[in-house]
């Protein structure tokens, strides 16, 4: 199975693909999609969505791992996120791209075992899981990773099969 994990945002978009089968996962790329602060906002929205639908063509997703929108004090900057998050949902449901949707404290169960684990303990547990030489960087792009690792362990869990 294909994953691409996506840490959304406005100014930075990660993303991660991961191919992933029984048990194992291996790291295809991770990278992010920057858009100019300054721009008008619909254009930086666009540009996400053309940039997700040339991601989404080019690696062939079976699925895509997303973050949940999770609001903390500053609503203007959810705001922003929370836009360009559906424009990033729209571009995978017109391509027929499967959605899954996980909290952070999903992910962090998933990857570290403990849903309250800190960010660093995340990066490193992705970095061995993944057999990688260094954590992913940008942050927002070791975040989609991360993500789509999730996905990797929780979709071939025994508890998830219906």
């Amino acid at each position: 199975m294909r994953i691409l994990g996506i840490d959304p945002g406005y100014a930075i978009v990660g993303f991660g693909v991961l191919e992933a089968d029984r048990g194992q996962a291996r790291l295809v790329r991770c990278g992010a999609i920057n858009t100019q602060a300054g721009v008008p906002m619909p254009r930086r929205l666009l540009q996400i969505q053309e940039d997700m639908e040339t991601l989404i063509h080019t690696f062939q997703p079976d699925v895509m791992a997303i973050e949940e929108l999770f609001f903390n004090t500053n609503v203007t900057t959810g705001i922003g996120v929370a836009q360009a998050r559906g424009v990033i949902l729209a571009a995978a449901a017109k391509l027929g791209v499967e959605i899954f949707e996980y909290t952070p404290s999903q992910v962090k169960q998933a990857v570290v075992g403990y849903g309250k684990a800190e960010k660093r303990q995340v990066m490193d547990m992705t970095k061995r899981l993944l057999k990688l030489s260094a954590v992913p960087k940008p942050d927002d792009a070791a975040d989609a990773v991360a993500l789509a690792l999730c996905h990797a362990r929780s979709h071939t869990s025994r508890l998830y099969q219906r």
